[in-house]
């Protein structure tokens, strides 16, 4: 009974235990701290870089007024069990690209340039004092890494609604401005999306997006605009009109040619003679004028 009742005293402490923000360093054997005194703040815990820029990764940490830093550094790989945090500062894949902006009391900022898709960590600060404590603030910064792609319709014909997209494989961290390109030449700063609402021929060329402030471009997409056969409304009327006056001259030539029959079968008829039937009286009285009478 006393045992159940000393196990429930101890479930609290247990709990509290599980749920403390403190985390501790394990690469030795030496005590570890347990603190609320202890800490590392990162902002923002995910960053989503341009391949060749900058990173800053912004870093606080804190620690008992009793203490002085000794050590402070950046690492991004765990170690194996019985072995210690590495420092990147002395790193060769690092060490010229790497610097550390803090200081040995409360800032811990990085500086990382030239990322590529080998830096995609989670990068962790660590830091030692001078009795004896150590601190590791996990879970550290995941750093990702991309690049820019355009998307646009292969073909499009005049008077289409386009629209071209500068896309990356991450969201970036901070907001940015693009900058698109035609054959080169620079045309405007707006979103990662350019709408040309009704293309013309004079739209077609190379286009590439960049972001304000990096040197990275996306690869260059060609946008072919073919030419719409349409004409203007004019063009159409006058057809409409041609058209129609053609329609009411073959009509009229029809029906005069209509009417020229007609009129060329009533003339036949009244021109044509005819002969009654002659008598055998009128034939002899014919005969008889051209008969020479003697005495």
């Amino acid at each position: 009974m006393v045992m159940m009742m000393s196990f429930r005293m101890a479930l609290p402490l247990i709990f509290l235990l599980m749920i403390h923000k403190v985390v501790c360093d394990d690469d030795d054997d030496d005590d570890d701290v347990v603190d609320n005194d202890w800490g590392v703040t990162y902002t923002p815990l995910h960053i989503c870089a341009l391949k060749s820029s900058t990173v800053i990764m912004s870093c606080t940490y804190t620690y008992p007024k009793s203490h002085k830093v000794r050590t402070a550094f950046w690492t991004n790989n765990p170690p194996k069990q019985g072995q210690k945090y590495s420092d990147l500062s002395v790193d060769p894949e690092y060490k010229q690209r790497l610097q550390y902006l803090g200081d040995k009391q409360q800032n811990c900022h990085l500086r990382l340039s030239g990322v590529t898709e080998k830096d995609e960590h989670d990068y962790y600060f660590k830091f030692t004092t001078n009795q004896n404590g150590k601190y590791v603030g996990t879970p550290g910064v995941s750093l990702f890494v991309t690049d820019l792609q355009l998307e646009s319709p292969e073909r499009v014909t005049e008077g289409d609604s386009v629209r071209l997209t500068c896309r990356s494989s991450c969201k970036l961290t901070d907001t940015p401005t693009f900058i698109w390109y035609r054959n080169s030449e620079r045309m405007i700063e707006r979103s990662s999306e350019l709408l040309l609402p009704s293309v013309r021929r004079e739209d077609a060329g190379r286009y590439r997006c960049a972001v304000h402030g990096h040197t990275l471009t996306s690869p260059e997409v060609y946008l072919n605009v073919t030419f719409a056969k349409h004409l203007d409304s004019s063009v159409y009327a006058a057809i409409q009109i041609g058209v129609t006056c053609a329609v009411l001259l073959l009509v009229c030539i029809l029906l005069f040619i209509s009417t020229r029959k007609k009129a060329g079968v009533s003339n036949n008829r009244q021109n044509q003679v005819q002969v009654p039937p002659c008598s055998g009286r009128e034939l002899y009285e014919n005969d008889s004028f051209g008969s020479v009478s003697t005495i």
